[in-house]
């Protein structure tokens, strides 16, 4: 198969929609209850209200279509974040801010999606939404962490499953310390550094 290149560069498909952006993608990981999908979904708003092209792919919500035939074995899993990859990169290329918010426990799968993105010459942000695990575990907005550790949940994330954390990431969040808003602020200033957003 041979990839088939658009007429327009993403420069020019940007300055034709009169966009305030280029495309990128932002990925977001950490814990379950580390503020991942909070955060996205804030971020998104804020986007949009300024005029900039951006779309929030959930964890929870992308299994409803996308990847509705996938399980939680560790090769679905992978399957998982490899579509949700490539496709962040295709919203990317496409002139769209794209924000995942995914536990992605490994670093080789996020490595991966950061790959597939630099393969197309996309930017990518990896942001590291941090908490310790007992805040992580208070909060326990699914209730997931009580069934984990009343063992009626397997292989959950941060329990008997490793996280492992970014060791480079972009962005980190302490999301125990910073409020949503200032989370957002910090993202929004990434996105100006690299070039995604537009200073007037």
């Amino acid at each position: 198969m041979v990839w088939s290149d658009a007429l327009l560069t993403k420069e020019e498909r940007s300055k034709l929609l009169g966009a305030k952006n280029v495309g990128a993608t932002l990925w977001v990981t950490g814990l379950s209850g580390s503020g991942k999908s909070t955060i996205a979904a804030a971020l998104e708003k804020k986007l949009l209200e300024r005029g900039v092209n951006a779309y929030r792919l959930d964890g929870d919500n992308i299994r409803f279509g996308l990847n509705a035939g996938l399980g939680f074995s560790a090769a679905d899993r992978e399957e998982n974040l490899r579509r949700i990859g490539e496709v962040s990169a295709l919203f990317a290329d496409a002139g769209v801010v794209a924000i995942t918010s995914f536990i992605s426990p490994y670093r080789a799968s996020r490595d991966k999606a950061r790959q597939i993105h630099e393969k197309r010459g996309l930017p990518f942000v990896e942001v590291f939404a941090y908490v310790p695990l007992e805040v992580a575990e208070a909060r326990d907005p699914k209730g997931l962490y009580k069934k984990a550790r009343a063992g009626q949940l397997k292989n959950f994330t941060g329990i008997d499953d490793p996280y492992e954390e970014p060791l480079r990431p972009e962005v980190t969040l302490p999301t125990h310390q910073l409020s949503v808003e200032q989370s957002c602020d910090k993202l929004i200033e990434q996105l100006y550094e690299r070039g995604v957003l537009k200073r007037k």
